[in-house]
């Protein structure tokens, strides 16, 4: 039987990072207003906790995405499928990541992806044209996380 799972990304500013994936990926930002506002009603979380961004009531230091076609949980906007969660931590990134998201474009239209990411915040870092497997961007997202265009 397979597995449930989420990519849980470390970082600095989680909804900020997680309104640039969202917009990169075509993913849909999580609004977990409602669950935060029966929680911080019932008194089962103290109002320090909670952040607004974007219109949306969130646990402060978390923020996460989902696919827009994946079902949800109607009262925590929790993803029930494929989804990426950004938490916030103390430390910066230091190292090369050991795992990315490699983002897949258009056959051909390749310069016009990097361009729409650039617009969001990513940076190139080096251009990869390697025979067979092919031509691509490796790329870091605003916080400087490697992942690839191609």
């Amino acid at each position: 039987m397979a597995l449930s799972w989420k990519l849980v990304v470390d970082t600095r500013d989680a909804p900020a990072l997680a309104d640039f994936w969202a917009a990169a990926l075509g993913y849909v930002v999580e609004d977990p207003s409602r669950l935060v506002e029966q929680l911080l009603e019932a008194g089962q979380v103290p109002a320090e906790v909670v952040t607004e961004h974007a219109g949306m009531r969130l646990f402060r230091g978390y923020a996460a995405i989902r696919h827009p076609d994946d079902p949800f949980d109607e009262t925590s906007g929790i993803g029930q499928g494929r989804r990426i969660l950004f938490q916030d931590v103390p430390e910066s990134k230091t190292v090369k990541n050991r795992l990315h998201i490699d983002i897949h474009g258009e056959r051909g239209r390749l310069e016009e992806l990097v361009g729409r990411l650039e617009g969001l915040g990513a940076r190139r870092l080096r251009e990869i044209d390697e025979g067979p497997v092919g031509h691509w961007w490796v790329m870091t997202d605003p916080e400087g996380n490697e992942f690839c265009a191609t």
